[in-house]
């Protein structure tokens, strides 16, 4: 339509945020926007910014410096900034970037329409606040456009656990969970639109505590509920807290089919002595422990995790030990980072390790998580695994999915298979996918 205006969105960061994006282009949706692809012909800009990586909000800014000369160009064109890094820098980007016309918090973006009006009248608006009604229950209803196989849910938001590297409770705040009665309807929606499998997102996705029928369900009570609507194959979660996998979450990886074998589960260090000081508020041993009660539940489970090398304090020792942790878990995939400080969190107070030294430390952590993730797959060939093909592949007549492991699956089938959970025979790994072909059964 002649009326349309276009909107671009840049997602930054974890799949939070990308489920954020998908919410504020379809709030957006109701004031006239359709989505482009690219900045160049956008009525709006919008980046959904994360707060977590290096650098973070400088990095904000010097994208934002790549679109003064489009702004120079069509002065009508609206600038915003949401996320993570607009709730920490608030009015600070607006002084900085005087061409930003919007700011919003990852915690009021349901009120982007109203300050998507006050731009379009010349004004600034800025919204950082965290408002005692629920954003998700003031959006719009969901079009009913057909989606892919898979879906992000957000069901918890926040954190209350304070890790002195984290600005998560600073940004996203307290922890909070969505009632179950909207969990379970956005996840019908989903699924009569296509989608087959669910990954429900939080902070600490596993603190879940939604007001429900007779009180507040725990995670592991929503994923049973959630295996029982049809034509919903597949469920996953992420990310948790070593502090909230209780005993009935665990339960739920042996006895719920329809949660798949695949668990991140942070712990940061191996150095109890680190761990203290970045207030995890467990001990190595304890997780290693829960590592073998859930392995235990789920034999076949594939297991992740995030590591901060270099954490301020951290001696060679204290590496050596997260390295021999590494060792004892095996994962199968794994996220690590040089610590950098966050301002405003305890750790950018305290004396930083040497840069050289944290780039040695990632250099061999990441060498051994590789070997592993190696081994872990080349042991996959010659089994066969569930795949849920999600779309075309690079080769003519392949298609890509995931398997129940979560590893990417390319493999030679019809387009109509898109959408379907297949058998596939992995029959040879890449570095980081597997090749399978699938199996008629």
């Amino acid at each position: 339509m002649a009326d349309q205006k276009k909107l671009f969105i840049k997602t930054y960061g974890c799949q939070m945020n990308v489920y954020d994006s998908e919410r504020m282009a379809e709030a957006l949706g109701g004031a006239g926007y359709v989505a482009t692809d690219t900045p160049d012909d956008a009525d709006m800009i919008l980046l959904n910014t994360c707060h977590i990586r290096e650098k973070a909000a400088e990095k904000v800014y010097s994208e934002l410096g790549r679109f003064k000369g489009l702004k120079a160009a069509k002065p009508e064109l609206k600038i915003g900034v949401a996320g993570c890094v607009a709730q920490a820098e608030g009015a600070e980007i607006m002084r900085r970037q005087p061409m930003v016309d919007l700011v919003v918090g990852p915690q009021s973006y349901h009120r982007l329409p109203a300050m998507e009006a006050k731009a379009g009248n010349g004004q600034k608006a800025l919204d950082t606040d965290f408002p005692e009604e629920d954003k998700f229950a003031h959006l719009a209803a969901r079009p009913k456009a057909q989606r892919g196989p898979s879906a992000f849910l957000t069901v918890q938001e926040g954190c209350d656990k304070f890790c002195a590297f984290c600005v998560v409770p600073y940004t996203r705040g307290a922890e909070v969970s969505r009632p179950v009665d909207r969990v379970l309807a956005e996840a019908r929606d989903l699924v009569d639109r296509g989608v087959r499998e669910i990954t429900l997102l939080g902070q600490n996705v596993n603190a879940y505590h939604g007001a429900g029928a007779g009180g507040d369900w725990s995670l592991a009570r929503l994923i049973r509920e959630l295996a029982r609507i049809d034509g919903l194959a597949r469920i996953r979660f992420t990310t948790s807290h070593p502090n909230d996998m209780d005993d009935d979450l665990i339960a739920a990886h042996g006895d719920c089919d329809k949660l798949m074998p695949y668990l991140h589960l942070p712990v940061q260090s191996g150095s109890d002595r680190i761990l203290k000081r970045m207030n995890r508020s467990h001990t190595a041993e304890q997780y290693l422990r829960l590592i073998e009660r859930i392995r235990a539940a789920r034999p076949d489970i594939l297991l992740s995790g995030d590591f901060i090398v270099g954490f301020p304090e951290e001696t060679e020792q204290d590496f050596a030990a997260t390295l021999a942790l590494v060792e004892q878990v095996r994962y199968g995939q794994c996220y690590s980072f040089k610590s950098s400080p966050r301002p405003g969190t305890p750790a950018a107070e305290r004396a930083q390790v040497d840069e050289d030294v944290k780039s040695d430390r990632l250099q061999r952590l990441q060498a051994l998580l590789s070997r592993q993730q190696a081994e872990i797959q080349d042991a996959m060939v010659g089994r066969e695994v569930g795949v849920l093909f999600e779309k075309p592949g690079r080769e003519a007549g392949q298609l890509v999915g995931k398997s129940d492991h979560l590893h990417a699956v390319h493999a030679q089938a019809g387009a109509e298979r898109i959408g379907q959970v297949a058998r596939v025979r992995i029959t040879g790994s890449g570095a980081n996918s597997l090749a399978g072909q699938v199996v008629d059964v």
